[in-house]
């Protein structure tokens, strides 16, 4: 382990990863959608996906993920907010 990844971390391979794919299913929905106003489907699938992981590290539930999508201007916004439990109850993880 060199100092810098000791001092500022590793980055997180995974979460890059996460987010590439992201950016595909975004993406892929974006172009099959007919309509402005259309709610993608992939939303349900996509928060349980996430309660899956995420409660691999920390106890979490399905109401603590909170997705919403809307579209301004052209333009697809996914808003992603997950509450995190203070870090007595995380599972042997530190959330500080």
């Amino acid at each position: 382990m060199s100092i810098f990844e000791f001092l500022f971390g590793k980055k997180n391979k995974s979460a890059n990863l996460a987010r590439d794919r992201l950016q595909i299913i975004i993406a892929q929905e974006r172009n099959t959608r007919d309509t402005e106003n259309e709610t993608p489907d992939f939303l349900p699938t996509l928060q349980k996906e996430l309660l899956e992981v995420l409660s691999k590290y920390v106890k979490i539930e399905l109401d603590d993920i909170n997705i919403a999508h809307e579209k301004r201007d052209g333009i697809d916004m996914l808003e992603l907010n997950i509450t995190l439990p203070d870090n007595k109850t995380a599972k042997g993880v530190s959330l500080q």
